[in-house]
């Protein structure tokens, strides 16, 4: 896996994010393992800390199972899923169906 310095991995979690497009979204997990790292909580620390919202749309990271995050920082659970509802993201039993809108 990659070493970087926090501002490189920064810049590379934000890289991969800004490239999500409306209706999409991928998982922590996901982006971790574009970036070269293992930890999907270090990509949720880093979005936590995102200054620009809508050009980098953290709203488009969930979890493993789909559950969008009781931290989103822009809103909480209810404003990420308000998002991601707002791009045609579809939610089953409080879930996004990976299957159909990882992207």
């Amino acid at each position: 896996m990659a070493k970087y310095s926090p501002k490189t991995l920064q810049t590379n979690i934000y890289r991969i994010v800004s490239r999500i497009p409306k209706g999409k979204v991928l998982t922590y997990g996901l982006v971790a393992k574009l970036v070269g790292i293992k930890n999907p909580r270090l990509v949720g620390s880093v979005l936590h800390k995102n200054i620009n919202p809508k050009k980098i749309p953290c709203h488009r990271v969930v979890n493993a199972r789909g559950k969008v995050a009781s931290s989103y920082a822009f809103g909480g659970a209810a404003g990420q899923r308000k998002k991601l509802l707002s791009e045609g993201i579809q939610f089953t039993n409080g879930k996004v169906d990976l299957k159909r809108f990882t992207g």
